[in-house]
């Protein structure tokens, strides 16, 4: 559905964005402002009126520490956004005016992020939004969905058949990994931390849900397994889940995580099991200005809107905030145990 939008009237001259000032705690770093909304400097830009904007770890780690170029301050956090496009370069063909889009770019310290009014992106990095989802929904689901499509399918080639234990499966990567998993025939184990999230991965397709703080996750995957262990692990914690979960693969298993496993794992495990181990980090195209990369980032996300459309797929929204209240989305991940994805309202 085309969306036929009238610029707000501070399209053409400023727009609400926050910015972060360098590292520290959310509420001392994170401040609105008003600034000049940006303009197309390329051809093969489009400008972008932002809806919503997804908030994941990696904006508060980056808040925290740091951000990747740490000369650029102040930014604009936020790599995932969502919204209509109002104008675009000479050379765009693939959209129009008034095109709904979704994508994961910028707020890494290099080009701006989405905690704004307005952002411009080179075409080749948008997508088209799912047509069954509002703005809310398609900007928590770039950054997670491409996490996890990357880590279950590209690392560990996860197929009809094969069982997977998905760590932390109510979270934000995690209960859309459980869905994906389920989408090509695999059967899932996944780790919560409470009845009412167990509840939860169940209706999301989880065949067998460990609560960890009651029992020992490898103990209950040996059980499920008959003592074999899953084909493929997604650790999406790090620290000791890394590391027990290495024991839980069967032999010859693949074990993928999101995380530096840090200089204290101890490989034999891992060696007697004859296990692949695997790293997902589905930042590292921008990181590392790789084109093509970028692009295939991008056919994952249309793979998976035909899957959203389907009815196949679908986001669990935990809780909106207006942009001006940033901070407070920070420290909701912060906390930890957010069940699905927070969101931000840009408009």
């Amino acid at each position: 559905m085309r969306a036929l939008i009238l610029p707000p009237a501070w399209y053409n001259s400023a727009m609400k964005a926050m910015l972060m000032s360098g590292p520290g705690a959310a509420r001392t770093v994170l401040r609105p402002a008003e600034l000049p909304a940006p303009d197309i400097t390329a051809p093969d830009q489009v400008r972008v009126q932002l809806h919503a904007a997804g908030v994941n770890p990696i904006d508060t780690k980056l808040r925290a520490r740091g951000v990747f170029f740490p000369d650029t301050y102040p930014v604009i956090l936020g790599c995932d956004g969502a919204g209509v496009i109002t104008d675009c370069g000479a050379q765009v063909t693939r959209f129009r005016t008034g095109d709904r889009v979704w994508f994961c770019h910028g707020g890494l310290g290099g080009p701006p992020g989405n905690y704004a009014q307005a952002t411009v992106v080179p075409a080749t990095e948008v997508e088209a939004m799912p047509a069954t989802l509002d703005f809310t929904q398609a900007a928590a689901l770039p950054l997670v969905l491409i996490t996890a499509w990357e880590a279950l399918f590209e690392r560990a080639r996860l197929s009809a058949g094969q069982r997977v234990l998905i760590h932390a499966g109510a979270g934000g990567v995690g209960h859309v990994a459980i869905q994906l998993a389920r989408s090509v025939g695999a059967r899932v184990a996944t780790t919560v931390s409470s009845p009412d999230k167990a509840a939860f991965v169940q209706q999301l397709g989880a065949e067998c849900t460990i609560d960890y703080r009651e029992q020992s996750f490898t103990d209950a995957v040996m059980a499920w397994t008959g003592g074999e262990g899953v084909d493929v692990v997604l650790d999406t914690v790090g620290g000791t889940t890394f590391r027990d979960s290495l024991a839980a693969a069967r032999f010859y298993g693949h074990v993928v995580t999101l995380l530096d496993p840090g200089g204290e794992v101890n490989w034999t495990t891992a060696r007697n099991r004859n296990l692949s181990i695997s790293f997902t980090l589905m930042l590292t195209p921008m990181l590392m200005d790789l084109p093509a990369a970028r692009c295939h980032q991008g056919e994952i996300l249309q793979q998976c809107a035909r899957l959203i459309d389907a009815g196949r797929l679908r986001v669990h929204v935990a809780e909106t905030l207006p942009l001006a209240q940033a901070a407070l989305a920070h420290e909701r991940i912060e906390a930890g145990h957010v069940q699905g994805k927070l969101v931000l309202l840009t408009d």
